[in-house]
């Protein structure tokens, strides 16, 4: 099967959405949307998501169910939103436990939330195939960037979240809570073991060299060309380029809203008595000190 793929580029955060479709019907499946968000005022909004939402009843889409490929860092989700909108359900890797274990005790809240992944409506396993719109899809656990990622195989299309980069910019970072270089190096091997034209999809970019923004390559291209897991990079070199980049990156920008939110399946916190939802700062716990590392992944 060779399912129709739309993207959608959040260009404040680098973030690509998609809406896969069923080339023999009209259902879909939506893989990482994003919620619109000001960190300085600490407004949220939802006009992203609203264009995905827009293009779904357009095409008069039936859509069953959201896909998280990990926790992400970098951006909000808007889940949620469309799962109200389009009477969907939300699914994200099993791993998401293991992430809220390690960020309740972050944010420090033992008696807010528990960490068994209860705010999502499927809890997905390595090798499951997830049956949505007609579509078979298979989960392909990829950690590495963390410990919940997972990469969705649809037919010929492989969604890869933040494991791989395109070819030239190589590999997302491994240095978050649970991420680790190696496993991270084995995910991307096991992409690469599929067929090689198969089209794989990025969930960033951010345009290497002032290139035009990319999100779509092939299994054959990012073992050509890939600079970090491309032909003749071993394990070993992998591990120490990866260790010795991540020790020079800065925390995501949005690392500390992100996280509490998105493990909560993009739900806000609960409002306190004033109807207001609220999110903590961990203080001298997750981050360097300005101008102490550089770049980012």
């Amino acid at each position: 099967m060779k399912p129709e793929v739309t993207s959608f580029f959040h260009e404040d955060t680098n973030t690509f959405s998609y809406v896969v479709k069923n080339p023999d019907n009209h259902g879909a499946v939506v893989i990482d949307p994003v919620l619109d968000f000001d960190y300085k005022a600490a407004r949220t909004w939802t006009d992203t998501a609203d264009g995905i939402l827009e293009f779904i009843r357009k095409e008069g889409l039936a859509v069953e169910w959201i896909l998280e490929t990990h926790a992400h860092a970098d951006h909000l989700s808007a889940a949620p939103y469309l799962a109200k909108a389009l009477g969907a359900k939300i699914a994200i890797g099993e791993g998401i436990q293991q992430v809220q274990g390690r960020f309740i005790k972050v944010f420090n809240l033992p008696n807010e939330h528990q960490p068994n992944g209860s705010e999502f409506d499927h809890l997905l396993k390595d090798g499951e195939i997830f049956e949505t719109a007609g579509m078979k899809i298979e989960v392909m656990h990829t950690p590495g960037h963390t410990s919940d990622s997972n990469s969705f195989l649809v037919g010929d299309a492989v969604f890869v979240g933040d494991t791989l980069f395109m070819p030239d910019a190589g590999s997302a970072r491994a240095d978050f809570p649970g991420g680790d270089a190696g496993m991270l190096y084995d995910s991307m091997q096991k992409l690469l073991s599929l067929p090689d034209e198969t089209r794989m999809f990025m969930c960033h970019d951010y345009a290497p060299g002032g290139r035009e923004i990319k999100n779509e390559t092939t299994v054959a291209e990012q073992k050509a060309r890939n600079i970090h897991a491309g032909a003749g990079v071993s394990r070993d070199d992998y591990v120490k380029m990866r260790e010795e980049r991540d020790a020079t990156l800065p925390m995501p920008r949005l690392i500390i809203p992100s996280v509490q939110i998105n493990m909560r399946a993009g739900k806000l916190p609960p409002p306190e008595d004033n109807d207001v939802s609220y999110l903590k700062v961990p203080l001298n716990l997750l981050g360097p000190k300005p101008g102490e590392r550089s770049g980012h992944d």
